[in-house]
């Protein structure tokens, strides 16, 4: 049981308030009286009263004292509050506060200050954040309501806006709609394949692959019609990038197919949808290209090390880029093999040796004696590329590349024997190297600010110009004198 305190510090979002305690002789009294007040704020008043209170001076200064707190600092309005309120002797002097955090922050500003968390305090804060507005008589209670729904939209959207520059999460949705799209297309190419084998069954081997599959599909369609089409043969050229051998391959098996043959509404149904396969293709192919650029701006030196897809499926799995930096490199080996490792503690047989690491190139260099020691490598260097990209303030994809070449002298050393350099020499090259690059990208960075700055007042000019037109009177027509007035 916590001792019981003289003052309790409470944190509501118009201010710092400290509440002076009723004074017990026994302990234990406090926690029955406190329990038995919860309900009734006369009772509980009689228990707690407020001693002091002082509000912030504006929404800024509510949001900043707001994340202190949250991240267990003492900040300086808070300090010179306790200062000025509380008595000036604090050698016997208990405070509760709400956080344990908080606790070493306050103690290195008041040393002889004794605080104490937990127990009855919780109880008391409870009753405290009920009865709040009984208890601050004199402050309005409209503005108390108003003051905590303004400081929780603050403090949501700094908390939204921590990281602008990091993409992190637009990455993560990213590669799961890749891996979807990827599942779905090869559902719906073996789906379209099934159905118009009934018609062309030659074309499945003489094109196995989907897109130019679903591709030709649309353009001959009926093969018993393909006389109609002269532009038929560019057609399939353009497809298959010219290959005029294939393509007059295509055109000789679909005049002598031993397909069946299928009506008009059928085949205008399966041109529908391998034209909408096709589509997914092209998208699915801009989805890459949008992850490969994204993590460019993201983690480029993870992605030089071991590829955009396993680098953005590592951030995805381990939920942001911040987590993936904060694994210790035998988490990031087996990140993704979560299933086989429990499995093989439960049945104390060999743990996995990769997870999503197996999808890297090395992976599949590497000799089949060596594909754990590669693994553990890899994943020692995915440790520092993530924690270079998510903790440099420029970050570039030259420690990346000095990273992956290090992996591949690891390779050519298990392979010949030839010993590499070592890391701190190998660091220090990319620390040299890296210092040219991140002056490019500040300097492309400054333009890029420049040019939008410049558009945004040439649109806003424009703007005032359009109002200023409008809001303008039109000049009067002057009537026509008739010849008869005068």
């Amino acid at each position: 049981m916590s001792e019981v305190p003289h003052f309790v510090l409470y944190e509501h979002a118009a201010g710092y308030a400290l509440m002076k305690i009723k004074e017990f002789e026994d302990a234990g009294l406090i926690v029955q009286e406190v329990d038995a007040a919860h309900a009734d704020g006369y009772k509980f008043s009689q228990i707690v009263e407020l001693k002091a209170f002082d509000p912030f001076k504006n929404t800024e200064a509510a949001l900043e004292n707001c994340n202190s707190i949250s991240e267990g600092l003492a900040h300086p309005d808070l300090t010179n509050f306790l200062q000025k309120e509380l008595p000036k002797k604090k050698k016997h002097v208990v405070l509760g506060i709400n956080d344990s955090k908080l606790a070493g922050s306050l103690t290195e500003a008041f040393p002889d200050l004794k605080l104490v968390f937990g127990g009855v305090i919780t109880e008391i804060l409870r009753g405290t954040r009920v009865h709040f507005e009984r208890l601050a008589k004199d402050l309005p209670h409209h503005s108390l309501s108003k003051a905590q729904l303004s400081l929780g939209h603050s403090y949501s959207r700094s908390k939204v806006k921590f990281d602008v520059h990091r993409v992190d999460n637009m990455v993560i949705q990213s590669i799961a709609l890749l891996d979807q799209l990827d599942k779905d297309i090869n559902l719906f190419g073996m789906r379209i394949r099934e159905w118009y084998s009934y018609h062309y069954p030659e074309l499945f081997r003489l094109a196995p692959d989907q897109y130019k599959y679903s591709r030709l599909a649309v353009a001959i369609l009926d093969r018993n019609k393909m006389a109609e089409n002269e532009n038929l043969e560019n057609e399939i050229l353009e497809i298959l990038d010219n290959d005029a051998e294939k393509t007059a391959q295509i055109i000789e098996a679909a005049r002598t197919s031993m397909g069946m043959d299928i009506s008009d509404l059928d085949l205008e149904n399966i041109k529908r949808f391998a034209a909408r396969v096709a589509s997914l293709m092209e998208y699915r192919q801009q989805l890459h290209e949008y992850i490969k650029d994204r993590m460019d701006h993201c983690a480029p030196s993870l992605s030089a090390l071991i590829g955009e897809q396993v680098g953005a499926r590592l951030i995805s799995h381990a939920g942001s880029l911040t987590n993936l930096a904060k694994y210790p490199a035998s988490t990031i080996q087996i990140l993704g093999a979560e299933k086989a490792l429990f499995r093989a503690l439960k049945t104390r047989s060999n743990t996995p040796k990769y997870g999503l690491l197996f999808h890297s190139s090395f992976i599949g260099k590497a000799g089949t004696k060596n594909k754990g020691r590669v693994s553990r490598y890899l994943a020692n260097k995915c440790s520092i590329a993530a924690r270079v990209d998510c903790f440099s303030e420029t970050p570039v994809s030259t420690y990346g590349e000095f990273l992956r070449q290090q992996v591949e002298d690891r390779l050519e050393y298990f392979t010949s024997g030839t010993v590499p350099k070592k890391n701190i020499d190998v660091m220090k090259e990319a620390e040299e190297a890296a210092v040219e690059v991140k002056e490019k990208v500040i300097k492309k960075k400054k333009k890029a600010a420049k040019k939008a700055k410049r558009l945004a007042e040439e649109m806003a000019t424009g703007a005032a110009e359009a109002e200023v037109d409008e809001e303008a009177p039109k000049p009067k027509k002057k009537k026509k004198s008739k010849a008869g007035d005068e």
